[in-house]
């Protein structure tokens, strides 16, 4: 069976030689390089499966060698080495498509960890990497979706998830992982809203016995159970500022401690987050940390509403029905073309989930073979407003959109009785947004 080769590019003689050392220990070929010329010349003319580069190079920085791997007809995992405490390097070349980073001095346990999962990603593509019975939707946007689902998974760098409340952000994250070369080992989802404030630490990073009132056994945490695999912290906007601190450095350095333990444990995890509020605008307010949100947001993938794809209702209105008859040992009734209409029409406030909801609800209503409008029993102000046509020789773009915008804060303010904290819910904006923009078109309480 051939070996594995990998590429070391580092001007130090003596990093290259404990790097090939290592990794010739571990039935890998390796040839060496010392700068960026170098390596190109070696990449040209041999097929790599891994490469490791430092930063800093005689010629060049290690980001320019990053960039050359991605315009190879077959890219290969890259990971770059930097100098500790320099995650600004690694954050950006990862958002390059470096697979992963090494702090220097390098950890040699940490090392053989990140090789061995980059060697697997060889593997990895040869799974069945198909996602549509599972992320359904044949809408150019739900096509580009599954595309950067296979994309990222070839990555170890941390996904922020956004998107409304059901949207399918935790099936993203799933996918994500089943298409890594992670998949064999855990995928651990987590609701940070619902974990008690005292409880979090705990929870996180587990205990000792002993360490509090309670603790009566030593327990792992999160971040343990989810070794080799993915932790998905869902809904993470809702950590307090305190838990924020630790889990950015659980992130930077791979190293964890329980609550009551003096030593640290390494642990290897692929990090996905999400949430449906605007990391942005909590920065902005102080409520999230700016540095853990560029940490954990290296890579953004937005999941859209299923208003803006109002093509792929019939698709999931015949796969949840097929579904939810299945279970109730039911035929699967017909959908009048008024009821889809009505549906394609709809504003879909609670996304794919109220769909579910709707239509089961309607098979327990619906009388005969066909569900009818009525049936769906759908808020008659929850449908999508037509906007207005955009006349070029009447107004410029600017000024139609700022119509558009006026028009939605206004008649958002007026359905929540004029309250400014359920208006920004209701928009998904936050309320320090809303006052922005309130000024900004001279909206006021007396409007």
């Amino acid at each position: 069976m051939k070996k594995p080769l990998a590429l070391i590019v580092d001007d130090e003689p003596d990093i290259r030689e404990l790097l090939e050392i290592t990794l010739n220990r571990m039935a890998i070929e390796t040839c060496t390089a010392e700068d960026i010329h170098g390596a190109k010349q070696l990449l040209q003319h041999n097929l790599f499966d891994v490469c490791l580069t430092d930063m800093k190079l005689p010629d060049g920085n290690g980001l320019e060698l990053v960039d050359f791997i991605q315009t190879l007809a077959t890219p290969l995992p890259v990971a770059v080495i930097t100098a500790h405490g320099n995650m600004e390097s690694a954050i950006l070349a990862m958002k390059k498509g470096a697979f992963d980073f090494v702090c220097k001095p390098v950890d040699l346990s940490g090392l053989r960890v990140l090789i061995n999962n980059a060697l697997k990603l060889s593997e990895a593509t040869t799974k069945d990497r198909r996602s549509r019975h599972l992320l359904l939707g044949d809408s150019l946007v739900m096509q580009e979706i599954r595309s950067k689902i296979n994309k990222v998974a070839r990555s170890q760098a941390p996904v922020y998830i956004s998107g409304e409340s059901g949207t399918g952000k935790e099936l993203v994250a799933r996918l994500i992982h089943q298409h890594s070369s992670r998949s064999e080992h855990a995928f651990v989802p987590i609701n940070c809203g619902a974990i008690p404030y005292e409880l979090m630490e705990s929870e996180f990073f587990g205990h000792k016995k002993g360490s509090f009132s309670g603790a009566i056994s030593d327990k792992k945490g999160l971040f343990q159970s989810a070794e080799g695999g993915t932790l998905f912290l869902d809904e993470v906007g809702d950590l307090p500022l305190s838990l924020q601190v630790k889990l950015l450095r659980a992130i930077q350095e791979k190293k964890i401690r329980p609550v009551g333990d003096s030593q640290e444990i390494s642990v290897d995890i692929r990090l996905l987050s999400a949430t449906h509020k605007n990391l942005s605008d909590m920065v902005q307010e102080g409520s999230f940390r700016q540095d853990l949100y560029y940490r954990i947001n290296v890579i953004d993938f937005h999941v859209p509403p299923l208003r803006e794809r109002p093509e792929d209702i019939h698709g999931l209105v015949n796969h949840i029905l097929a579904r939810l008859t299945e279970a109730n040992k039911q035929e699967i009734p017909l959908l009048s073309t008024a009821a889809l209409s009505a549906l394609q029409q709809y504003s879909f406030p609670g996304n794919v989930r109220e769909l579910e909801n709707i239509l089961e609800r309607a098979l327990a209503m619906y009388n005969g073979s066909r569900i009818e409008k009525e049936d769906l029993n759908l808020p008659k102000d929850s449908y999508l407003a037509k906007p207005p046509e955009f006349d070029p020789d009447s107004s410029s773009l600017e000024m139609h959109l700022e119509k558009i915008e006026r028009k939605a804060i206004t008649q958002a303010l007026e359905k929540n009785q004029w309250d400014k904290i359920a208006t920004a819910k209701h928009l998904g904006i936050s309320i320090k947004s809303l006052s922005y923009r309130m000024k900004k078109q001279n909206i006021d309480d007396s409007s």
